[in-house]
């Protein structure tokens, strides 16, 4: 064998392909006369139909927030003064009944501890029911926070809040038995979260869906049918309560009458704001379709709007009284239950992803 180094030697490599030369001059710069003017998206016929149509997937409900106002003080002025007169009222009347009597003295005292006794059963019933609607809001809030927390400390915290709040619902129970078989084994927040919120809020948010569908076909079929404007709006205000109602019973609030009406006041506010009121002839023309409206009568039509506007308040409701925002799940819109209102619109439900 030769170990030698070989000596440099110098090749010769291909010459690179010439370039075809290039038919004709290049054309020269030139500018044009006049500028290029761009339709505005108000003056686009097409664009401006879609910018019109009201939004298959609302926007998420939220609680108004609460501020110390004018009015607000001179409401609990003048229920001081109505209470203080009360007391006067009820002191003379004792007064002049241990007069006549004492009996009647002894009565009278005793009719009102018993009516403080209920009233004051009534305030405090009343302010759980509202601080039960609060913590729904702040654990709402803090699922928001544990999401992005880098330990999972603040994932199980959540977790084990959402468990005791929901642990009067036999419909989580099976979901209570998996997060607490999975305890530990799951180290990232944001999918404990995830976790938490597919076996515990999946079974209530197909029970909240029975529940909008059920008052929305209800609420659809009486105003097709009832002879008069007043008792379409009385029953369609009835069925909104108790749709509202049940969304918070069913999600752990429980809220007293003074927490129904702030519910219902945010869910109104939420639809005045979102323009949701007023989606009537659009929604009958784009959603439902001509051909489905040529079929239907104008008192029918009028039901299937009505029920739709019915699962709208449901979706707000929905936003204000589930503990957890939505991630994990899909969240509900409009276009879920026209299907189950118009078969003939062509829209059907939609899966959950």
């Amino acid at each position: 064998m030769n170990d030698r180094p070989r000596k440099p030697a110098a090749f010769s490599l291909p010459s690179e392909p010439a370039v075809p030369p290039v038919r004709g001059e290049p054309r020269k710069p030139a500018a044009f006369d006049g500028a290029v003017t761009l339709t505005p998206d108000a003056d686009d016929p097409f664009v401006a139909t879609t910018m019109d149509l009201p939004e298959l997937a609302p926007p998420v409900a939220a609680p108004r927030r609460r501020r110390l106002t004018f009015g607000r003080i001179a409401i609990g002025a003048l229920g001081l003064l109505l209470s203080l007169a009360i007391g006067l009222w009820v002191d003379a009347l004792i007064r002049d009944l241990f007069g006549r009597n004492d009996w009647l003295g002894y009565l009278a005292i005793g009719a009102t501890a018993v009516a403080v006794f209920a009233l004051l059963g009534v305030v405090l019933r009343e302010v759980w029911g509202i601080r039960r609607l609060a913590a729904v809001q702040d654990l709402k809030r803090d699922v928001a926070d544990a999401i992005t927390a880098p330990k999972p400390a603040a994932g199980r915290a959540i977790v084990a809040r959402l468990v005791h709040l929901l642990a009067a619902r036999p419909q989580t129970a099976r979901g209570r038995t998996r997060l607490a078989e999975t305890e530990g084994e799951i180290i990232d927040s944001a999918h404990l979260v995830d976790l938490a919120e597919r076996e515990l809020m999946a079974p209530l948010d197909r029970e909240a869906r029975a529940l909008i569908l059920g008052a929305a076909k209800r609420v659809s079929i009486v105003t097709a049918v009832s002879p008069r404007a007043l008792v379409d709006i009385g029953y369609v205000v009835y069925e909104s309560s108790r749709l509202v109602r049940g969304m918070a019973e069913l999600y752990g609030g429980r809220p007293g009458k003074l927490g129904m009406l702030r519910l219902m006041r945010d869910v109104i506010a939420h639809l005045a704001v979102t323009g949701s009121i007023a989606m009537g002839d659009s929604l009958v023309q784009q959603v439902l379709g001509h051909g489905l409206a040529s079929k239907l009568s104008a008192r029918l039509g009028e039901g299937v709007i009505n029920g739709l506007m019915t699962a709208r308040i449901g979706i707000a409701a929905m936003d204000l009284c589930r503990p957890m925002p939505f991630r994990a799940l899909k969240r509900p819109g409009i276009g879920d239950f026209i299907g189950d209102l118009a078969p003939g619109s062509g829209n059907g439900r939609q899966d959950e992803a």
